[in-house]
């Protein structure tokens, strides 16, 4: 057994918005990554445009930076709790991790929820406390947050003694005492040196690698991800692959490669402790092991956690179908949700008709992402409310149940109370962050938070903040009152006009212009009671002597309330769906026909 001096491999974990693409950023740029006229984007790790546009993290990236003889393997992980899956695979193809807190905030749930899972591996920990140069910042209360945390989660003696580095990612300087005068991260790379251990393992036994994360590239195909385990892998090698159903299929690896800051380089060979990309391994799938072909060892395979949220997807039949994506039918949609399980491993797809598919999450996010980016692509499809999954469990009804930490100005603690009341919250504890600002943590069942976060914000005028993440699976708490009013729905086919919607505009809110394409049963309002409501939003209005036409723009009509598609979601009731086009988020009623749907009602 040896030790790989020359190299560490280490994740950085966080919540979200705790700022940890932005220390990697200032970790690249230090680094000499970049040569000195290269113009760098900000946030460089979050690739995908959904990242930019949210500014968070979904999939887990790999990069290294070199630090004097060392190189330094870098993995960013993701903060969301519906991206856990990323997570839990991630942390086994390192030794360490930066878990990064923000100077302010301190530990929050998805802190808890990777910290959690490092702590189990046996990860060892450099606590980096970011944001210092925030006016408000308050690192040593944090410090002492973030070791009641460590004591909370049962970590060992060793984990325990963890040593702190304070930094601002943003200006890009690290220091390991308050007091020092530092502009740099220079004291940052020392602690990863000196703390996160080498490599451990034997270079000489066969080789064998866990495939951790799936990439495709259009030159190579599929390439495997993972850290070698033990022994060495050369180019051109024949390689066993172990199956998850234990049977041996063999590949010829042809092409290595290892990161280098942002991009791949090929190699000959990489040896034990190597974070590497392997090309040649066609239809190998996450949790698979790669081994030596003489000596075909499996490694254990991964586990991940079980899906908690459900919701179908089903081809788009309404009278506008196919007007507005490229790829409409069912054997499309089926390739693409099949196509999306070989690196989505936390999600789940069943075939319940040709048309309709049961797809199944670790969150309303991580289901809402999937259906943003197969949008993107060109696909039109139409999705049903997210509901949570209930287990029975000797004879009892179980269902998922999230623990929520709530920070709001004092003023709406008592609204916020009452509704988290409503939907079956029970409050668990209370702090005061500032002279007006609280903190609320709550356990709540996960289907009470559907259709929550929108009110939520409402409700605290844009100032609150709502994080939550999977605690346990506990009894049914009972049945839960949430959706307020009746949707306005559309009687006739034509389009929307100023007419028809100034006179539907005093019963609820609109949600369409004039101008929109309308079908029958397509929702195109909330109606102010609690009944549904059929109108004729393509009225005219009847022309005479004494009016000109002209007098319609005199109309005063208030503007068209606009969903996302995480907030379509949480509008609807199971009777309702959501019609999605590359260009168009629709609601629409499940069954179009009023007489039907008055029929289907009783």
């Amino acid at each position: 057994m040896k030790r790989r001096d020359d190299i560490r491999n280490i994740a950085i974990i966080a919540h979200v918005d705790h700022g940890k693409t932005t220390l990697v950023d200032g970790m690249l740029k230090q680094s000499g990554i970049f040569h000195a006229k290269q113009e760098v984007e900000e946030r460089v790790m979050d690739s995908n445009d959904l990242e930019k546009e949210r500014g968070i993290t979904i999939l887990a990236k790999n990069t290294a930076i070199k630090y004097k003889d060392t190189k330094i393997n870098i993995v960013d992980t993701p903060g969301h709790a519906d991206f856990g899956g990323e997570v839990e695979r991630i942390l086994k193809m390192v030794d360490g991790v930066l878990l990064i807190v923000d100077a302010f905030e301190g530990p929050m749930p998805q802190t808890k929820f990777v910290l959690t899972k490092a702590l189990e591996l046996d990860l060892t920990p450099i606590v980096v406390i970011n944001k210092v140069d925030r006016p408000d910042s308050r690192p040593q209360v944090v410090e002492d947050m973030v070791l009641d945390l460590f004591i909370e989660l049962g970590a060992s003696e060793e984990q325990i003694e963890f040593p702190v580095v304070y930094a601002s990612a943003l200006e890009g300087f690290a220091k390991t005492d308050l007091d020092e005068d530092s502009d740099n991260l220079e004291p940052l790379f020392k602690s990863v040196i000196e703390h996160i251990p080498a490599p451990y393992g034997e270079i000489e036994a066969p080789f064998q690698m866990i495939v951790t994360t799936i990439e495709y590239n259009d030159y190579v195909g599929r390439m495997a991800i993972g850290k070698v385990n033990r022994g060495e892998v050369k180019r051109g090698e024949k390689v066993a692959v172990c199956k998850q159903d234990e049977s041996i299929e063999y590949k010829n690896i042809t092409k290595i490669f290892t990161y280098q800051g942002l991009g791949k380089e090929e190699v000959e060979s990489a040896k034990m402790g190597d974070i590497i990309a392997l090309a040649g391994t066609e239809d190998i799938n996450i949790g698979e092991t790669i081994a030596d072909a003489e000596n075909p060892e499996a490694l254990p395979f991964i586990t991940i956690e079980e899906p908690t949220v459900t919701m179908t997807f089903t081809t788009n039949d309404s009278p506008l179908s196919g007007q507005e994506g490229d790829y409409v039918t069912s054997r499309q949609l089926k390739d693409r949700l099949l196509k999306e399980l070989e690196k989505n491993v936390a999600l789940r797809v069943e075939e319940l008709s040709p048309d309709t598919f049961k797809v199944s999450g670790r969150g309303e996010l991580h289901l809402s992402i999937l259906i943003e980016t197969m949008r993107r692509e060109g696909y039109e499809l139409q999705v049903s409310k997210p509901e949570a999954i209930i287990k029975e469990v000797d004879g009892q009804k179980m269902e998922p149940i999230e623990e929520v930490t709530i920070d709001v100005p004092e003023e709406f603690m008592g609204t916020i109370i009452e509704e988290l009341g409503k939907r079956k919250g029970e409050m668990k504890n209370m702090t005061h962050l500032s002279q007006t600002r609280i903190r609320l943590t709550f356990e709540i069942p996960a289907r009470g938070l559907i259709g929550f976060r929108s009110e939520f914000l409402t409700k605290t005028k844009g100032e609150g903040i709502l994080n939550s993440t999977f605690s346990h699976y506990d009894n049914y708490r009972g049945d839960m009152n949430t959706r307020r009013n009746g949707s306005i729905v559309a009687d006739r086919a034509g389009e929307a006009t100023r007419y028809g919607i100034f006179n539907a505009q005093d019963r609820g809110t609109i949600f369409v212009d004039p101008g929109t394409k309308i079908y029958a049963g397509m929702i195109v309002g909330s109606n102010s009671r609690e009944q549904d409501l059929d109108v004729n939003i393509c009225k005219e209005k009847k022309l005479d002597n004494m009016r000109s036409s002209g007098s319609d723009d005199a109309i005063m009509l208030t503007p068209a309330t606009k969903f996302t598609l995480e907030e379509a979601l949480e509008y609807i009731t199971s009777a309702e769906l959501v019609e999605v086009t590359p260009i168009n988020i629709r609601l629409r009623k499940k069954i179009l026909d009023k007489k039907k749907r008055i029929k289907s009602g009783k």
